[in-house]
C-alpha cells in the first residue's frame, strides 16, 4: 500500500505552527514510547533479517542508530532556546554520522538500549526549560518556519514515527 510513497517524503513534510502549549503532555508521551515501539517492533526477529539492506537503504538496525544518532541534534535544539538562539542548529542532512556508524555491527538489544538511554536524556533536558522558553521561537534552518520547544518536539515525535514505518515496510518486504 504503502509503496508507491516517495522515500523522501520526509523533505516534503511541512510543520504548522501548534498554538496549545496543553498539548505538550502528548507529545512528550509519544517521544516517551518510541523506544518501547522499536523494541515491540524487533522482537522475535532474527539479528540476519535486521541487518538486510533493501535497494541500498538502511537496515532494520540502521535505522534505530538514525534515531539514536540525531539525540545529540535534539538535545542541541533545546540548549538553543535556552541559550536565546534565533536560529536552530543545523542537522546534518547528508547523515554522515548514521552512514559511517555501523549500526550492523551492534547488538539489538545495546540498540535499544542505547536509544531508551539518549531518549531519557532528552526528556530530562526539558526539565530545564523556563517558562519563558516554551513562548520563545527559532528559525528551522531547513523548514525557513518558526517553532517554539512544542513544534519541535512535534517534529522529532513525527521523525520517529516516519521512521518507525519505514522499519515496518522493511520488516514486511522481508515477508517475515
Amino acid at each position: 500500500m504503502f509503496e508507491s510513497l516517495e522515500e523522501s517524503i520526509w523533505f516534503k513534510r511541512k510543520f504548522g505552527r501548534i498554538e496549545d502549549n496543553k498539548l505538550l503532555p502528548n507529545i512528550v508521551e509519544r517521544l516517551l514510547g518510541t523506544p518501547a515501539r522499536v523494541a515491540q517492533k524487533v522482537r522475535n526477529v532474527s539479528v540476519s533479517a535486521l541487518e538486510v539492506s533493501i535497494d541500498r537503504k538502511w537496515s532494520v538496525k540502521e535505522e534505530i542508530g538514525h534515531l539514536i544518532d540525531l539525540e545529540t541534534l535534539w538535545i542541541g535544539r533545546i540548549i538553543d532556546f535556552m541559550e536565546e538562539k534565533k536560529i536552530l542548529r543545523d542537522a546534518d542532512l547528508t547523515n554522515k554520522k548514521t552512514n559511517e556508524a555501523e549500526h550492523n555491527r551492534r547488538s539489538t538489544t545495546w540498540l535499544i538500549r542505547e536509544l531508551t538511554t539518549q531518549r531519557a536524556r532528552l526528556m530530562n533536558s526539558l526539565e530545564l526549560l523556563e517558562a519563558d522558553d516554551l513562548e520563545r521561537e527559532l528559525l528551522h534552518p531547513r523548514l525557513k518556519t518558526p517553532m517554539r520547544i512544542i513544534d519541535l518536539l512535534y517534529f522529532v515525535a513525527e521523525h520517529d514515527d516516519h521512521h518507525l514505518a519505514r522499519i515496518t515496510r522493511i520488516l514486511d518486504k522481508l515477508d517475515l
